[in-house]
C-alpha cells in the first residue's frame, strides 16, 4: 500500500511505518460502507473552511 500526504500543495513524508497505519485505518473506515465494493485508488479531500 503505498499512501501519499499532501498539505496545500507540499508533499509530506512518511516512512513505511506510518503509510502503513494512515492507510489502514483509512481502508479500514471505508471498507465498512455499504456502498464500497472492491476498489484500487481511493482519494480524500479535507478543507479546514473556517
Amino acid at each position: 500500500m503505498k499512501v501519499e500526504l499532501n498539505v496545500d500543495g507540499k508533499q509530506i513524508p512518511m516512512n513505511k511505518f506510518v503509510q502503513k497505519i494512515v492507510g489502514s485505518t483509512i481502508k479500514g473506515m471505508i471498507e465498512t460502507l455499504d456502498d464500497v465494493g472492491a476498489w484500487k485508488k481511493l482519494e480524500i479531500k479535507i478543507s479546514n473552511e473556517e
